[in-house]
Formats: C-alpha cells, sequence, structure tokens
C-alpha cells in the first residue's frame, strides 16, 4: 500500500467501454433509446430525467422488466404526497412468482455456507421446497395478511420459508438467532405472528450455540403463535426438541405440491424490518410486495449490475435488511451466495478463501470487515485469485480511503469498488453505484435512479458541496407503507416528516458534490457541535483509523447543561501499543491538521472494543446517553448488542463523570 492517500475524489478505478456496454444499465439505456427516443450523455443526466420525469421512469422500469401483473399499470402514481403515495394502485402481483420466471432446472439458485461446510440448492429444488412449504402453510390455516415470524440463521431453509409466505400474501417477519429473547420479543410482540419457524441451536465462531430455551420463552410469551415449523440445528439430533405445536421442517416439505402466486394489490405487505434500536420498542417497517420488485429490479441491474448467472453474496445475518436485498438477487436471476458464521473462522483468510472457490462476482459486507481486514495486514490476492470477483460493495458506515487503497492493492486492482448507503427504512440505497462511473477515493459514486436524495441546510434549501442533511423530495415505492401498530400514523411522521413537511428526512449528514458524487458524515443525531461548528463523526473516525497504531474508535460530544462540552474520544488500539502520552498528542495532532483545530478532543481514553449493534453500527447515541447519566439498561438492552460486556467500561466511566 502507498504511504500517501490520494486526495478525497481522486480517481481509483474506471469500468472500460466493453464493461459499460455489457451492463444491465447499458441494455436499459439502449431499450429507453430504442423505446421511448431517450437518449442521454451522462449517468447524472439520466438520474436528473429520472426524478424530473417520476412516472415515466417507473413505468419504464415496469415496462423494461416485463413486469407480471393482472390489472393496469396507469396511474402510476396515484397519490403523490408525502407520506401516503399509492403506487400502481390498480395493478396486483406477486414477489415470488416474479422470483421464479427465472427458474432454470438444475443451475444453482443458492450456494450456501456455514461452519458444517457448504451445500446447493438448485432452481427446481428451491421451486419444489416453496411449492411443498407453501401447501402446508395454507392447510394450516395461514393466509394473505397473517403474520409468519422466523428465528432462523443464514440458512437456504429461511429463504424457502420467506419464498412461500410470500407466494400466499402471508407477511414475513425474520429475527437473527444471535439476538436475545428481550430483542425478538421486542419485535414480534408488536406484530403477533401465527407461526413461528426456528431452528434449535446454531454455530458461529466454532462453538455450537443453544436457542432451544430461547424459542420456548419465545412462545410462551407469543400465545397468538398456533404452529413452530422446527429447522434443525447441529444439536437436534442429540436431544429432544420439545416445543408446544411442533412440526419438524422435513415434514412441513415432505409432500410435494405445485408452487401457486397469489396476485395481491400492489401495496399488500410482503415484510415486516425493525429498526436497529438498542433500548425501547424499534420501528416495525412494514414494505410492499410491488415496491419491492420494482425498486430491487432497478437496484440489483441498474445500479449493482447483477446479471444473469452472477453469485451474489452479501455478509450479514437474517436480521439485517441486507438479507432481504440479497435475496432479492433472485428477481434478476443471479445466484444467492450464503455465508452463515464468523467470516473470520477458522482464520482469517476463510471468507476470501470461499468467495474465490465459489465464483462469487459481486461481494457484500459491512466497511468495518473490509477495515478490519486492513488492519490485520491480510493480503487476499496472494493466496486466491478473484477471476470471477467484479465488485465489492461496502455499506454499514462510511469506507475510509485508506481501506480503498487497501482492496486495489491487496485484494485486486481491476475491481469495482461502490461504496452504498441506503437503509432498512427503504430496503435499499438512496446513494449507491453505478456500472459506467468511475471509483473515486472517499465517495459514494451517486444517487439511485428514480431516488431525489439532496442535501438540505437548515433552511430546508439544497446545497451542494455544503454538508446537510438527507432528504429526499419524491416517492419512492420502497418507502414504508406504514408502521405496524401506528394506526394514526404519528410515529411514521416524527421518524421522517417533521423537520421538513412533505419531505422525507433520513438522519444522516451528506455532502454532494457537483459531480453527483457523495460522502457521508455520520448520522445527525450524533453530531458533534464544538464552538457552534458541526461536524459529522465520520470526519473524525476518517483521521484517526488511518492511524497504524488505532485498530477502531468512538468519539462523544457531551454537552452537560451549564458546563463547557467535553468531545471524548475512545480507541481500540492494535495489539503491542499503549495509550500514552506521545500517542496521545499524535491522535489529536492529526484531528487538528486533518479534520478540524476545532474538534480536537478534550480527552481520550483506550477501550478493549468499541460497542456495536448486532448489524456492526457503532452506539454513538446509547454511549453519549451513559455518560450523560443515563441510567444503563434505560441505554441499551445487552441482547440488541453484538459485543454487550464492552458498556461496562463506559459504565465505570460514567460514574467519574457523573459523582452523584
Amino acid at each position: 500500500m502507498t504511504s500517501t492517500s490520494p486526495s478525497e475524489g481522486a480517481v481509483l478505478w474506471a469500468p472500460s467501454a466493453d464493461r459499460v456496454a455489457a451492463s444491465r444499465l447499458a441494455d436499459y439505456q439502449r431499450w429507453l433509446q430504442a423505446h421511448r427516443g431517450l437518449e442521454l450523455s451522462a449517468y447524472e443526466k439520466y438520474w436528473q430525467w429520472s426524478v424530473d420525469e417520476l412516472d415515466t421512469f417507473w413505468r419504464t422500469v415496469w415496462d423494461f422488466f416485463d413486469v407480471q401483473a393482472d390489472g393496469s399499470p396507469e396511474p402510476v402514481l396515484g397519490t403523490r404526497q408525502m407520506p401516503g403515495a399509492k403506487w400502481f394502485p390498480n395493478a396486483r402481483l406477486n414477489y415470488a412468482e416474479h422470483v421464479f420466471r427465472n427458474a432454470t432446472g438444475d443451475r444453482p439458485a443458492i450456494v450456501a455456507r456455514d461452519e458444517t461446510g457448504v451445500r446447493e440448492v438448485s432452481w427446481r429444488t428451491l421451486e419444489d421446497q416453496v411449492g411443498a412449504l407453501a401447501a402446508t402453510l395454507r392447510s394450516l390455516g395461514i393466509q394473505a395478511g397473517d403474520r409468519v415470524a422466523a428465528y432462523l440463521p443464514n440458512h437456504p431453509e429461511t429463504v424457502v420459508a420467506f419464498l412461500a409466505c410470500a407466494s400466499i400474501g402471508a407477511i414475513w417477519s425474520s429475527c437473527a438467532t444471535d439476538m436475545g429473547p428481550s430483542v425478538v420479543l421486542d419485535r414480534l410482540k408488536q406484530i403477533e405472528p401465527r407461526l413461528l419457524l426456528a431452528s434449535d441451536s446454531y454455530r458461529y465462531n466454532g462453538k455450537t450455540h443453544d436457542r432451544e430455551a430461547v424459542v420456548t420463552e419465545l412462545l410462551r410469551e407469543l400465545p397468538g403463535v398456533q404452529h413452530v415449523v422446527h429447522v434443525p440445528g447441529p444439536l437436534a439430533a442429540s436431544r429432544p426438541v420439545t416445543w408446544r405445536d411442533r412440526l419438524p421442517w422435513q415434514d412441513a416439505i415432505a409432500r410435494p405440491a405445485a408452487l401457486r402466486c397469489e396476485r395481491l394489490p400492489f401495496d399488500h405487505p410482503l415484510w415486516i424490518v425493525y429498526s436497529s434500536g438498542t433500548t425501547g420498542l424499534p420501528k416495525a417497517m412494514v414494505h410492499g410486495h410491488g415496491g419491492i420488485v420494482l425498486t430491487h429490479l432497478k437496484t440489483m441491474a441498474f445500479q449493482h449490475d447483477v446479471r444473469p448467472g452472477d453469485r451474489m453474496m452479501f455478509l450479514g445475518s437474517t436480521g439485517w435488511i441486507v438479507w432481504n436485498l440479497q435475496v432479492g438477487a433472485l428477481l434478476v436471476g443471479a445466484t444467492v451466495v450464503l455465508y452463515d458464521g464468523n467470516p473470520a473462522w477458522p482464520d482469517t483468510q476463510a471468507l476470501w478463501r470461499f468467495v474465490d472457490q465459489q465464483g462469487v462476482t459481486l461481494l457484500g459486507c459491512g466497511a468495518a470487515y473490509l477495515i478490519n481486514c486492513m488492519k490485520e495486514g491480510l493480503r487476499p490476492r496472494e493466496f486466491a485469485r478473484f477471476d470471477q470477483l467484479r465488485a465489492i460493495n461496502s455499506t454499514g458506515s462510511p469506507l475510509p480511503i485508506e481501506a480503498y487503497l487497501w482492496v486495489y492493492d491487496a485484494v485486486k486492482p481491476d475491481l469495482w469498488l461502490a461504496s452504498i448507503s441506503g437503509g432498512t427504512d427503504i430496503a435499499s440505497g438512496f446513494v449507491a453505484c453505478a456500472p459506467s462511473l468511475p471509483v473515486t477515493a472517499g465517495e459514494i459514486q451517486c444517487r439511485e435512479l428514480g431516488v431525489a436524495a439532496y442535501a438540505f441546510n437548515e433552511a430546508g434549501q439544497p446545497v451542494v458541496d455544503e454538508v446537510g442533511e438527507l432528504v429526499v423530495t419524491q416517492p419512492m415505492p420502497s418507502m414504508p407503507l406504514f408502521f405496524w401498530n401506528d394506526p394514526e400514523g404519528r410515529r411514521y411522521r416524527e421518524s421522517y416528516f417533521e423537520t421538513f413537511p412533505g419531505v422525507w428526512r433520513h438522519g444522516d449528514w451528506i455532502r454532494f458534490t457537483e459531480r453527483g458524487t457523495a460522502v457521508i458524515y455520520g448520522r445527525s443525531d450524533s453530531t458533534i457541535n464544538r464552538f457552534g461548528i458541526r461536524m459529522g463523526t465520520a470526519e473524525i473516525y476518517r483521521v484517526v483509523e488511518e492511524l497504524p497504531e488505532v485498530r477502531d474508535s468512538l468519539v462523544v460530544d457531551l454537552e452537560y447543561l451549564g458546563r463547557p462540552s467535553f468531545l471524548a474520544l475512545f480507541v481500540v488500539l492494535q495489539p503491542g501499543h499503549a495509550l500514552d502520552d506521545a500517542l496521545k498528542k499524535k491522535i489529536f495532532d492529526r484531528i487538528r491538521t486533518k479534520a478540524s483545530a476545532r474538534h480536537v478532543p478534550d480527552e481520550a481514553y483506550a477501550i478493549a472494543e468499541v460497542p456495536r449493534t448486532l448489524t456492526g453500527k457503532k452506539m454513538e447515541v446509547p454511549v453519549r446517553k451513559l455518560l450523560l447519566g443515563a441510567a444503563p439498561d434505560k441505554v441499551a438492552s445487552p441482547d440488541a448488542m453484538a459485543n454487550p460486556a464492552s458498556l461496562a467500561f463506559f459504565v465505570d466511566l460514567a460514574r467519574e463523570l457523573n459523582p452523584s
């Protein structure tokens, strides 16, 4: 790796003309010219057209992909205002039907790896199992509108169960098996499922984790569950599982039945997903069949260039929205590659070897994973060829320039490295990538087509080359239809529309450049406000984590009532380093010169690990509340954390900072 970093915006890679011409986006652009007489010179012009002519754009997506539906695709937008937009009100369709338009016999639909081995599921087998399970669900009385919940690992059975629910119009909701009972119940009690699919155990990091008692507790607290489909885990063969109303998985798929997909209203609920809040009730967000079909077709094909026969893998659990997005690759005829378990087990090379062996074409992961590999000094290209790997997507947090350089140096020089940002709220991206654009250091390539994303200043005016609030000014098909148990829509409006009425405010600081690229600066609710100057936490992380001595970091601004602001920096150091005065000075000097002299911390602390949510997000706001004096049990539930023991340091520090 080079010792000096390029400046933000420097071009690190650009696609060849042949690669651009072979992309699905180019297919669409040629189709637009042939069928609509539209030919524009650059991606940014297509984006502008897509938001200026919103109805026309989404109708062309419908026509390009030949969406199968009853009724009419007109009008495209029956009601335009936000919240409350009504898309394709006269059309009826089904998500699962569109998945199985791509079924091609014995070609793999799913390749699945867990810590015991690898297995493949062909398109034919997938359709057979979905048809059989859907028939069983119907025989158990499950029908359109019923909620079906899953407490399952990232295995093929989870995909089968989701598609079976979608085929009959049952509403899917998933929690990962590493979630504790209180977190799961905070979610599932809200939606009152009629049926639960659950595993009794799973493997992670070489260890077997028993979940039989957790599921027993879930069943005790969820009296509306009438049936439990038991997907056996590694412990199932060694002991009886005695859950009430239990139906073994093999029995649930034993009787062959042709797959029958019910065409449903465009806005019929497909799934319920949840905000990753660490305390209190998470938002239960409902997305519709039609909105997800159209959005995932567009996102998979035009933004990520996923092609029929590709192999797409996104590293994440069944409780993270990237799982839902990954399954959407089936809509465009790709093979979904599931990876269950620790990507660094049995060694730090494990995931990279698997990517190479399985011919993965697009790898998605959290930015933290790439940063950790960089800090470990891994050089995957020295033990893997990556002949098929075309793209890596990074999400969850901003990707520092050093990590961009590491990927091109240590993984593959000819690679489309795309930092993307979206969320559970929309099950896709606001700002992401396009196969015709270059990769520039520290920047996200573009806004997604059909997404009217802007940066607003405090006066609600769009700004360019200034940091502002990320907003969306026009409806998107995958915005939540509503929140479950929010009958008046109050919580929905408060979540997105209170700051700028009629405009979606997402809660991120963002800057758009004149070229249409974007830089995310962190969550606006964890902003550092020093001496009247605001700065996103990501700007601090960028410069601090570039230091070779620092593995990870967390920064919080403590604004005590009646006391001066206190900016605290917490660093996880590489082995063999100590946070002595010399290293503190080095860190503070770097922040002063590379970020802002106004945002030099008042103090720095060495910690063992940064508290993170189950989806890997740094817990800035909970730590801030804790250090300001909030009770630990009001700040974060251990079951909602990836590493609950990491809070102990902050509990002790809070006592020092807030003597009674």
